[in-house]
């Protein structure tokens, strides 16, 4: 069985595809689009010889890396941190190790202890009761109740 320029290009991308969905890198996909493009580019005889199909797929790799790769990392970072620990908003908390005003402090919520700094950066002491305002990371941002 003898492939074709274009089929090996397509093979290719596809292989680039898949090492993207088992990598967190966020770079094979950029191959993977270079590959395909250029399979497409040769498969309707744009591209003929094997010279200028490594020129086009190099190319069109670095372009889509140089020109999407920072919006598909913001993309990825964003939707991460819009879900993570939204449950806890409007919650209420018992601070448990004072939370300075320009530092962190210990409060104790669903059966477990978390650092929390305070909203308006202002001195909350232990024993005081709080709510849980948003999330930054693991840190929660509370502001005495």
């Amino acid at each position: 069985m003898d492939l074709s320029l274009p089929q090996i290009w397509l093979i290719v991308g596809l292989i680039m595809l898949l090492a993207e969905l088992v990598s967190v890198l966020l770079v094979f996909i950029f191959f993977a689009i270079g590959a395909l493009l250029t399979a497409l580019l040769a498969s309707v005889g744009i591209l003929s010889s094997p010279e200028m199909q490594l020129i086009a797929f190099s190319v069109i790799s670095l372009l889509s890396l140089l020109i999407l790769r920072k919006h598909a990392r913001r993309l990825l970072d964003n939707r991460g941190k819009q879900h993570e620990y939204n449950e806890f908003v409007g919650e209420t908390a018992l601070v448990i190790r004072d939370i300075p005003s320009n530092g962190e402090g210990k409060i104790y919520y669903r059966g477990a202890e978390w650092k929390a700094t305070s909203l308006n950066s202002s001195l909350i002491i232990a024993g005081s009761k709080v709510v849980i305002i948003r999330t930054d990371g693991i840190v929660l941002i509370v502001e005495e109740s």
